[in-house]
């Protein structure tokens, strides 16, 4: 399939998605203060909530080892492009990277909505509890994180099921709720991906895979907070669950869709 995309357009786009990366990189003084709740409270916090933390920190060591429980249906995602065909991994991630950008960009936009819409449902049922169901809550809306993230991956031509993608996935869930310094980091950490060199320095980050989700974990604070109200924890736990899941799709579709557009450029040869 021949790239018909002009050069100005692509460079127009991977401008915008840079100066997304800079937006991203300035902290609001609430954001700093929604992690002061965490720590006062993980002092009340009964023993099993927090065994279940830990679990989940597991979770996702074993995710990027392996992929798990949390791997997703390939073919599902390769109906989404190719309805009235079979899927076939190589040919169909191909076909998927040699299509034009708007395409990929409808399809990613599409998981973040249907998605959003699903944690949100979810905050809102595991919400009801109060602060109890956050057990629940906490590998539910990280398995939803990780579904999206692949699908995402998929959307613009990579293969989640590959443990690098899988990395990548992880930076991309920490990267979402970093602070300004952390952000800086891992755009530095992705850097190697974008520029096609899966680094052994990228690869060697897998060890460090415990303090990504201790970051994850610490955006619960204000939802622990208000979850000591059961009603009240219903609906801010299915406002916070969707901007939660929309922040960390919105992040893996920007930083898969410079992925894309610098390989484009690539091959075409215009870097």
């Amino acid at each position: 399939m021949t790239n018909t995309e002009t050069e100005a357009y692509l460079r127009t786009e991977l401008r915008q998605i840079e100066q997304w990366e800079h937006e991203q990189k300035d902290i609001f003084f609430w954001e700093k203060l929604g992690r002061l709740p965490f720590a006062i409270l993980d002092r009340i916090t009964p023993k099993f909530i927090q065994d279940k933390i830990g679990t989940a920190l597991d979770e996702l060591g074993g995710y990027i080892q392996s992929g798990g429980r949390y791997l997703i249906s390939k073919e599902q995602m390769y109906r989404k492009f190719f309805p009235n065909e079979e899927g076939d991994q190589g040919p169909a991630l191909e076909r998927i990277g040699q299509l034009p950008l708007g395409r990929m960009d409808e399809i990613a936009k599409h998981i973040i909505e249907t998605s959003s819409k699903t944690a949100a449902v979810q905050g809102a049922t595991t919400g009801i509890g109060g602060i109890f169901t956050l057990v629940i809550d906490i590998p539910l809306l990280l398995g939803i994180s990780l579904k999206a993230l692949q699908e995402i991956a998929i959307s613009y031509g990579y293969d989640p099921t590959e443990q690098s993608e899988r990395i990548f996935i992880v930076k991309c869930l920490q990267f979402s709720s970093a602070d300004v310094v952390g952000k800086k980091a891992i755009l530095e950490d992705l850097a190697a991906f974008h520029s096609g060199e899966k680094s052994n320095q990228v690869l060697s980050q897998l060890q460090g895979w415990r303090e990504v989700m201790l970051t994850y974990r610490d955006n619960f604070g204000w939802k622990k907070m208000v979850q000591l109200i059961p009603i009240a924890g219903m609906l801010f736990g299915a406002y916070l669950n969707r901007s939660t899941l929309q922040d960390v799709a919105e992040t893996g579709r920007m930083m898969y869709r410079k992925r894309r557009i610098l390989e484009k450029l690539h091959a075409d040869k215009l870097l």
